[in-house]
């Protein structure tokens, strides 16, 4: 079969591979479309390190071949027997890999799989757009942290792919929205996914906040950026007893908090790893209802052997493009 085989950091071929085979208790899969994000990038870069040669890819759809049926991948892997396991905490499992960095992934014809990681997909919901129903499961466990009660304002700030989901599932649950991004066309593609007001985020956007707010702050902020500096904001127009949900995966090592203020405004600060397997149901039937729409976030569809392109034109785009989709046929 044909896949796209990482050699070494930056060294991406399109290369004839084995096929898999079906092994007991697995099911194999023809990829159809995956997606492309930030962690792929890091992969390619060789910021995270990994297993050569590899196939990455971990936002993949496709079709099971002993039955035909439409599935979405779950690629967080778990032993389910461990301490976390038997707790349901199987997002956190000690012995679990990630599909596309710690074993093949999903930039491939074929992919072999657990059975227990696949989840059949309506016909409502298309071949290009399910690959972000992955994303999303990641942002609906992460808000499932925290409460969120309808009329409560929740102030998003970055509004990339992840943002702007997070825009989606906090207004589904009747909060106010607060979009926050530097970035005219992301702020109005917010707007039309049900943020309330947007604003330009900057040196500013604290003061903002606390004005729409009646001079309180927001009743939680998500921060998705990833950004420390962000994140002390965050917590500055977060408003006494409220929170912050860090979205953000924050790789520095040290840096500057207002520490004073967590302890003064009594915030409490909220971290989260990726995904359980029930978040994908949930996910599944709230794109299927329609109170996520993932169609407007697509900003390109290209062919799987153009990854590497796909990939730099995702590190070179300042942020501004949204999410890319391979096509694998």
């Amino acid at each position: 079969m044909k896949a796209m085989v990482l050699r070494a950091p930056s060294d991406l071929v399109l290369d004839e591979v084995a096929r898999p085979e079906p092994a007991p208790g697995q099911v194999l899969i023809r990829v159809t479309h995956s997606g492309v994000c930030g962690t792929d990038y890091k992969i390619y870069n060789g910021s995270i390190k990994v297993p050569y040669p590899l196939i990455p890819g971990h936002e993949m759809v496709g079709e099971r071949v002993d039955t035909g049926e439409r599935v979405i991948i779950d690629p967080e892997t778990y032993d389910g027997t461990c301490f976390y396991c038997q707790k349901g905490l199987t997002n956190l499992c000690p012995n679990g890999t990630l599909i596309g960095r710690d074993v093949n992934g999903g930039f491939a014809e074929f992919l072999m799989v657990p059975a227990t990681q696949v989840f059949t997909l309506p016909d409502s919901i298309d071949d290009r757009t399910a690959p972000m129903i992955q994303v999303l499961t990641t942002c609906l466990h992460a808000q499932r942290q925290v409460e969120i009660f309808p009329g409560d304002t929740v102030a998003v700030i970055g509004l990339g792919v992840t943002g702007q989901l997070h825009v989606q599932l906090a207004k589904a649950r009747g909060a106010r929205i607060i979009g926050i991004t530097r970035s005219a066309e992301k702020r109005a593609m917010a707007e039309q996914l049900g943020a309330d007001v947007t604003i330009a985020g900057g040196d500013t956007s604290i003061e903002q906040v606390r004005e729409l707010t009646g001079g309180r702050g927001a009743d939680l902020t998500i921060e998705t950026t990833g950004i420390l500096k962000q994140l002390e904001s965050s917590v500055h127009m977060t408003r006494f007893g409220g929170k912050v949900l860090m979205f953000g995966i924050y790789t520095v090592k040290e840096g500057a908090l207002p520490f004073y203020d967590l302890y003064f405004k009594e915030v409490s600060l909220i971290s989260a790893r990726v995904a359980k397997p029930e978040d994908y149901t949930a996910c599944i039937a709230l794109v299927e209802r329609g109170q996520v729409k993932l169609e407007p976030l697509v900003s390109d569809v290209m062919p799987l052997g153009e990854l590497k392109a796909a990939i730099n034109l995702l590190a070179s785009d300042s942020g501004q493009r949204m999410k890319i989709i391979m096509e694998h046929t």
